[in-house]
């Protein structure tokens, strides 16, 4: 009998498997799949706005990004409350296995994957009229310019990398296990890409679109990608044409109108920034949850519409980063007109808090209700101002920021097409004027150069001005890295501010992260060791 009724229960289990197999078999018609959905105006929008989402995700504009090059650029520096992996950062004490890599690689893998979706299913949408079809162009260039930008950062910080260069909804083993691409395909793709993105996007958007990418920013990326190469005169033609028409750049009249105004998101208001991660005010993307970023994306209570630097730098908040003292003294240099006396840069005091010797900002809360405070931190050490609220509020209250990043604004524009100039000889009128022009902001108004010498003195020029001008903008570590001189110049600023030289050679390009390796076995037989 227990056997007969074994041999029951077994055939019943048997009948209600196949029966599952054959439901499961079944095709919902209604759902919406890779093949069905991305075919439609509105569809394919949405799959363009999430590309762009990826910009505020964990390893990107949340945190991570802006937090691991300020600190690598020695722009800042750590404080107590700064632990883990940034404090080993700040160390340039890491390796494969920090987070804060594999966090990174993966932001840009994924803004890339993303991308590739829009650009392979756009090219399989059927427009349905003329309009559809401008948009069909504009938003595979919107595609193509956010996947350069991924790969101009992949190949700055880890040099080869391997090329996904479409998406594949059954990618095979071996499509998995891609091998790294040489320095030079990487770069050339880029600048294909930026090309077509060129070719397709608009000058300008209707309010409504305002922070997605323009002919404009494309034109600023490749120029910016030839003058990583050294391709110096391909540089000075791409950059050239943004200081001339269609095209209507120009300097923001107050300096920290980038940096805290709720109108940097209005080119008509704000006319120099090119291109600029976007926050609170994005198109279809509503404000989401504070706290996305300790963890979540889309989905962890809300949209990414946050970053969270303003309350992690911030004095009165979490106050995890100083500005280096390095930094600070770089505002302090000779009169271009009277170099026996020093001049103070008036940049100082929209970039930090500080003593009234150092330049930078000595009160806060100057639009508050109970009115400007005396900044109390002075003996302490140097604080942002830069990407803060402190001249609104005196405190936060909450990990967030509507502030936007700036990615390329128009005043490094134009230090890139004078430094074009200057890497090819030419020290004379063009890069002199280039320069004077961002000195010469209403706001800043900094005395004027006369000359700018030799190649060597104009080079020295140039690389104080962009260290001035973008303190805190994620741009002096790549700089560094890519004039060569990052090892002597960190060590060097380190022994005398905190008497280390933690800048070893291996640390000119990032180690490709453990989870890379361990997922990927043509990565894993192509690195020796732990480093790149």
């Amino acid at each position: 009998m227990k056997k007969y009724i074994k041999f029951l229960l077994m055939t019943a289990l048997l009948a209600f498997s196949i029966g599952c197999k054959k439901d499961l078999n079944l095709t919902n018609k209604s759902a919406y799949t890779y093949d069905t959905y991305f075919n439609s105006d509105v569809a394919i929008n949405q799959a363009v706005v999430a590309t762009y989402a990826a910009l505020l995700h964990t390893g990107f504009w949340s945190g991570d990004y802006y937090t691991t090059f300020d600190l690598l650029g020695y722009d800042a520096k750590n404080n107590q409350p700064l632990l883990g992996d940034y404090l080993q950062v700040a160390q340039y004490n890491f390796g494969p296995d920090l987070d804060v890599m594999n966090n990174t690689w993966s932001a840009f893998y994924q803004l890339i994957a993303r991308a590739n979706v829009v650009i392979d299913r756009a090219q399989v949408w059927k427009p349905a009229n003329a309009s559809e079809t401008t948009d069909q162009a504009q938003y595979i260039a919107e595609a193509k310019f956010l996947r350069a930008y991924a790969y101009f950062n992949l190949v700055n910080c880890f040099g080869r990398v391997p090329l996904r260069t479409k998406y594949l909804p059954l990618p095979t083993p071996a499509d998995i296990n891609m091998p790294r691409s040489s320095v030079a395909d990487v770069w050339a793709f880029i600048e294909q890409d930026l090309k077509d993105a060129e070719a397709g996007l608009p000058i300008s958007y209707p309010a409504t679109s305002y922070g997605r990418a323009t002919q404009g920013a494309a034109v600023a990326l490749l120029g910016k990608s030839y003058l990583y190469e050294k391709k110096w005169g391909q540089a000075q033609t791409e950059l050239t044409k943004l200081t001339q028409q269609p095209f209507t750049y120009a300097l923001a009249p107050v300096y920290n109108d980038l940096f805290d105004d709720p109108n940097q998101d209005n080119p008509a208001l704000n006319p120099e920034s090119i291109f600029q991660v976007m926050n609170q005010q994005w198109t279809d993307w509503g404000i989401g949850n504070q706290y996305y970023m300790f963890g979540g994306q889309e989905t962890w209570g809300g949209k990414a519409t946050h970053t969270v630097r303003a309350q992690s730098y911030g004095f009165n908040d979490w106050n995890n980063v100083y500005v280096t003292t390095t930094a600070v003294k770089a505002f302090t240099y000779p009169n271009p007109q009277n170099p026996s006396v020093n001049y103070v840069d008036s940049r100082a005091a929209f970039t930090f808090y500080g003593d009234a010797a150092s330049g930078g900002q000595t009160q806060y809360c100057q639009q508050c209700a109970t009115g400007p405070i005396a900044y109390p931190f002075a003996t302490k050490g140097y604080e942002w101002l830069k990407y803060e609220y402190y001249n609104k509020v005196a405190t936060f209250g909450g990990p967030q920021s509507g502030i936007n990043g700036q990615v390329i604004r128009y005043a490094d524009v134009l230090l890139m097409l004078a430094e074009s100039y200057i890497q090819q000889g030419n020290t004379g009128d063009k890069p002199l004027a280039l320069i004077n022009q961002v000195r010469s902001r209403p706001s800043v108004n900094a005395p004027l150069y006369t000359t700018l010498g030799s190649q060597t003195d104009a080079m020295r020029i140039l690389m104080r001005e962009r260290q001035l001008e973008l303190t805190g903008e994620q741009s002096r570590y790549f700089d560094l890295i890519r004039w060569g001189i990052a090892k002597q110049t960190i060590n060097a600023e380190r022994q005398i501010e905190d008497g280390t030289q933690p800048f070893q050679d291996k640390n000119v390009l990032f180690p490709i992260p453990l989870a890379e390796k361990n997922a990927n076995s043509a990565i894993a037989k192509d690195i020796s060791g732990d480093w790149n």
